[in-house]
């Protein structure tokens, strides 16, 4: 037996937080019963209905993968544009796991479990966001102080854990700046750093919580392990 919220996230319908507000809003049946309250417990053999349709159980798949630049991330473009599931042949109806944007590269999660996005997405300080930024200028203490102390984006507060230089290039004046966050919001980290004055040239996602790109090269993937599924899991207790 299981909540009933949990099967709802596990069927790739929504998140286990969406599916509590679908509850809630009494749009959801178990063996044709409107179901408004939270606590309830399925098994396999209840018809569970979201919005009058049954829910299918599906076979849930993890991936990663190293996005390259100029691929949407996204399950469909209007305009034809490569998404990042074109690199991923299944059948299953995954999805990016947050997103990065168009020019923006390196690692990106993508399943079918709604429970396993939301834990990733959702802020937590156990799921850090590790980046590498090339920007123009050299940044100085001073401003880095100013990024881990907190800055403001789109009227909200946001700071980095962690800013590291790692390479000054004076000829270009140029420089390669990894910074770790928490949040995830909308170019967040371009904002970041022009809060401070500087201008992104590049970014590279590097790392999310315990995930990186190791011995995946640009427009490669591969599947999770168990194991690594289940650590995810592990970071909501």
């Amino acid at each position: 037996m299981e909540r009933l919220q949990k099967v709802i996230a596990q069927s790739g319908l929504t998140s286990r937080r969406k599916a509590e507000q679908l509850i809630k809003e009494g749009k959801v049946k178990v063996n044709g019963k409107q179901i408004t309250e939270l606590g309830m417990k399925v098994s396999s053999k209840d018809k569970v209905e979201v919005n009058n349709k049954p829910i299918e159980k599906e076979q849930k798949e993890y991936y990663i993968l190293n996005k390259p630049r100029g691929v949407v991330t996204t399950t469909h473009d209007e305009h034809g544009r490569k998404t990042v599931l074109d690199f991923i042949p299944t059948t299953a109806r995954i999805y990016p796991v947050g997103r990065l944007d168009y020019d923006t590269t390196g690692l990106l999660l993508l399943t079918n479990d709604g429970e396993f996005a939301n834990i990733l997405m959702h802020p937590n300080e156990k799921v850090e966001k590790v980046y590498i930024a090339k920007i123009n200028g050299i940044i100085k203490g001073e401003q880095i102080n100013k990024l881990k102390e907190g800055v403001e984006v789109d009227g909200i507060k946001v700071s980095a854990s962690r800013v590291k230089l790692k390479k000054v290039n004076n000829k270009n004046n140029t420089c390669m700046v990894q910074i770790t966050i928490h949040e995830g919001k909308n170019h967040q980290v371009k904002k970041m750093f022009e809060s401070v004055g500087f201008q992104v040239e590049k970014l590279k996602r590097e790392k999310v919580a315990f995930f990186n790109l190791k011995d995946l090269q640009s427009g490669q993937y591969r599947k999770l392990t168990p194991k690594e599924v289940a650590k995810v899991y592990a970071l909501e207790q």
